[in-house]
C-alpha cells in the first residue's frame, strides 16, 4: 500500500476516534464550552441560566464537584429544564467564543471572569451577566449540593423574571 494513502487513512481513522470520543464526553460529562453564543441561544429558547464550571486539569476538587454533584444533576431530568451546564478549563489555550461573540480562549475567559481558584461555579444569563454569587472551592462538601441548588434556583428565578 502506498505510504501516503496509508497515512491518509490513519489520519481519517484518528479524526473519527477523536470526534467519537468528544461526542461521548459530551453525553457522559459536562462539555467544555466552544461557543457561548450557541449556549446563549439555547438558554434564551429554554429560558434557563448557563452554569459554568471553571476547572483545571488534574484538580482533585474539580473532579469531586463533577462526580458528586454536577454529573448526578445532569443525569436528573429535573435539571434539564433548570440549567445548561458547561465547563471552562482555566489553563487551556483552547479557543472559545464569548457570550458577546468575541474570539477568546478558555484561559483568557477565566482571567476575564476573575477566576483565581478552582473549582468555581458561576451562573450567567444569555447575555453573559452573572446572576448569583460564585461558588468558589469545595470547603464544605456536606453543604455543597444545597449551596449549588440555591444558586441554580436563584439564577433561574432571575432569568424567568427578566432579572
Amino acid at each position: 500500500m502506498n505510504i501516503k494513502l496509508a497515512n491518509g487513512l490513519l489520519m481519517i481513522i484518528l479524526a473519527w476516534f477523536t470526534i467519537a470520543g468528544a461526542h461521548a464526553q459530551d453525553k457522559a460529562g459536562i462539555p467544555l464550552v466552544r461557543d457561548f453564543t450557541l449556549e446563549a441561544t439555547d438558554a434564551r429558547t429554554r429560558n434557563v441560566p448557563v452554569l459554568v464550571l471553571f476547572s483545571r486539569h488534574n484538580c482533585a476538587f474539580c473532579t469531586q464537584v463533577l462526580q458528586e454533584f454536577l454529573l448526578p444533576m445532569r443525569r436528573n431530568a429535573e435539571y434539564e429544564s433548570k440549567v445548561i451546564m458547561r465547563q471552562v478549563d482555566v489553563g487551556s489555550p483552547a479557543p472559545l467564543r464569548t457570550f458577546s461573540g468575541k474570539a477568546s480562549t478558555h484561559a483568557r475567559f477565566a482571567r476575564e471572569n476573575g477566576i483565581k481558584l478552582t473549582p468555581t461555579i458561576k451562573l450567567f444569563d444569555a447575555e453573559g451577566h452573572e446572576l448569583t454569587e460564585p461558588l468558589i472551592g469545595l470547603t464544605t462538601p456536606d453543604y455543597y449540593g444545597g449551596f449549588l441548588d440555591q444558586r441554580i434556583d436563584e439564577a433561574l428565578a432571575k432569568v424567568r423574571a427578566g432579572k
